[in-house]
């Protein structure tokens, strides 16, 4: 039987692909699988099968030690090959677009990368992802037997848990030891921020006047329980923010269930990093601003007044 495969360094990520894969694989009339990759992988294989797969591949071999996007193209390459996997869903990290197009050179598929959806339609998977610098949708379909998507995180709802059984398969995979040796890892240097899995995000752009005013968008912040962003400026300009924290076309691009955008013109440089956000809302005194066209609410007003009066009330509620 065909399988479709899902991976990812990250099991909450892998969660949300097992879960929308559960529903692929019925309408395809495919297994659905998950490789586990790594030392002591297989300990999370129960996780797996609570959302859906009905088989694990647990590789431990002593190449897959750390993460070397080489040896991991080829163990989910050999795992493909054995078992018929002819759909493989990888998140869209940087260890998975990293991974992605390797993995498709060696199976002869088809890669997508960066999905912001991905549908059945006529028997196919309809992907859609950003193009022309993000100024429109496109719809692609994969025409070779194999294909590898690389999915855009939150993209996908996680499914329940349920109580399932699978089968675990230890994986005979015959690698070679890695071309490349680590010789040593340092901690990087910064804050360490993740805003592509952060749920609700506060972002902030030009309209604010110097650095010192961040402890408004702090407070903001503080009361959702919300990551900061920001526009290109803030960070490559100013300096004002980290480049984690940069949100759009050469920063991340997010989908949180929340994101408030202040002092954010909303050109598309920005916005296509917001595009996957369920509620969208913008801050803005300019009630011409391009933000607004994109946002479900919208508040016109200076964001030095409206931003504390709504930090207070998110505080009081």
């Amino acid at each position: 039987m065909t399988e479709l495969l899902v991976f990812s360094e990250k099991n909450d990520l892998a969660f949300e692909l097992v879960s929308k894969g559960r529903e692929f694989a019925g309408a395809l009339k495919m297994g659905l699988a998950a490789a586990l990759l790594g030392e002591k992988a297989g300990a999370e294989a129960n996780e797996y099968f609570a959302y859906g797969a009905d088989r694990v591949y647990v590789g431990e071999n002593p190449a897959l030690a750390g993460f070397n996007a080489e040896s991991y193209a080829e163990a989910l390459y050999q795992i493909a090959q054995k078992n018929d996997a002819k759909i493989l869903l990888i998140p869209s990290t940087k260890r998975g677009k990293e991974l992605a197009p390797r993995v498709a050179q060696k199976l002869g598929a088809g890669c997508v990368t960066d999905a912001t959806a991905v549908e059945l339609k006529d028997g196919n998977l309809l992907i859609s992802r950003y193009a022309l610098g993000g100024n429109t949708v496109a719809g692609e379909v994969i025409k070779t037997a194999h294909k590898v998507i690389t999915v855009m995180p939150k993209t996908f709802e996680l499914g329940p848990k349920e109580d399932r059984k699978g089968e675990v398969v230890k994986a005979d995979l015959n690698l070679k030891a890695p071309r490349a040796r680590v010789v040593e890892r340092q901690e990087k240097v910064g804050e360490k921020v993740d805003l592509e899995t952060a749920e609700i995000l506060v972002c902030i752009g030009r309209g604010l006047e110097k650095k010192e005013d961040l402890k408004i968008v702090e407070q903001l912040a503080k009361a959702l329980g919300a990551e900061i962003g920001c526009t290109k400026s803030l960070c490559t300009d100013y300096q004002w923010l980290s480049e984690d924290r940069l949100v759009g076309l050469s920063g991340k691009k997010t989908s949180p269930r929340l994101v408030i955008s202040l002092g954010i013109s909303g050109q598309i440089q920005y916005t296509v990093g917001i595009r996957g956000a369920r509620t969208a809302v913008a801050i803005n005194k300019d009630k011409q601003a391009p933000i607004f066209a994109m946002s479900d609410y919208g508040i016109v007003g200076n964001l030095y007044e409206v931003v504390p009066m709504l930090a207070e009330k998110l505080k009081s509620a």
